[in-house]
């Protein structure tokens, strides 16, 4: 199997990347800047918004991952529509002329908009979503699946949940920042789900062998419900500091609503994010491949707490 991946250098592409390494598995990888893996191949540089991929890069490739895209929420709603969009439809059909097998494409949870209440949600909920990022994500779900309906290139459309692992990113790594110099645990409230960052990849190094024809759309998390507070319990216990004591919900208010004007977010939005409820239901993933997650948050707590080796 010869796989091209976009978004080599990014969290999930890098882990992906290892893993296909280590697999023996044939693989091109593909970053805007032509970044390096940690195994010291240099991927290919290739800007999705300058236009369709170079059909030679696509011969004699079987399994496309797309995991390329703009998740950065100060970026301009037209940098998300032209990357997570229009670049992601352009490379799905110069996938199917050039005889792909299939293709992959990394969505998200927030493609599904925002939840109304607090049980888990299935693949058919959705509501409109409430940004760019999320909504770029569902033009091109939903371009993907009114496409390639009928297409001889099998297409699969993964939403996976808020990613965890070694160097945690966006709120993850805030919380972890917080717990390394002591702030007490914020309070009860808000459940959410997740996936480590190796399970994903595995999954996607499965689903070649798995998938059938079609266009699939399926959420992923590792089917347990995490609360704000057991993660962050769970970070110190990792650092070796023990439960602690619990902050008031006021003063985290303020913590989050500092972090909002860090990150040039809207109001609320960090706190949102921290004590809200975005529960997903993965059994039809589950049933339809087979796949089960191996990893939980506490299970990963060590290597995420770990600092980085600097280089030598």
């Amino acid at each position: 199997m010869q796989a091209l991946v976009t978004g080599a250098t990014g969290y999930v592409g890098r882990e992906l990347c290892r893993q296909l390494t280590a697999s023996g598995r044939a693989f091109l990888p593909l970053s805007c800047s032509g970044g390096t893996l940690p195994c010291g191949r240099v991927s290919r540089a290739v800007d999705l918004r300058q236009g369709p991929i170079a059909g030679a890069l696509l011969e004699g490739v079987d399994v496309v991952y797309h995991l390329a895209g703009i998740a950065h929420q100060q970026a301009p709603a037209q940098l998300h529509e032209e990357v997570n969009y229009r670049a992601t439809l352009a490379l799905a059909e110069a996938a199917e002329r050039a005889g792909v097998r299939l293709f992959i494409y990394l969505s998200s949870v927030k493609a599904m908009g925002p939840a109304a209440g607090s049980e888990p949600r299935r693949e058919d909920e959705v509501a409109v979503p409430s940004g760019p990022y999320g909504r770029s994500k569902w033009r091109a779900e939903c371009a993907l699946r009114e496409h390639f309906a009928a297409s001889a290139m099998a297409v699969v459309i993964l939403r996976p949940a808020l990613v965890y692992g070694p160097r945690p990113r966006g709120n993850l790594q805030w919380l972890l920042r917080a717990a390394r110099i002591g702030l007490p645990a914020p309070p009860e409230g808000g459940t959410r789900s997740m996936i480590g960052v190796e399970d994903l990849a595995g999954l996607l190094l499965r689903l070649p062998q798995v998938v059938g024809e079609g266009v699939h759309t399926w959420i992923v998390t590792d089917g347990e419900a995490y609360t704000t507070r057991h993660v962050y319990q769970v970070l110190r216990e990792a650092l070796g500091r023990g439960r602690g004591r619990q902050l008031p919900s006021w003063c985290w208010r303020m913590l989050a609503s500092a972090l909002d004007l860090l990150q040039r977010q809207p109001g609320g939005s960090s706190y949102g994010k921290l004590f809200g409820a975005e529960r997903y239901d993965n059994h039809a993933l589950l049933r339809a491949t087979g796949w089960q997650p191996r990893q939980t948050l506490a299970s990963v707590a060590p290597a995420m707490v770990a600092r980085p080796v600097a280089a030598t």
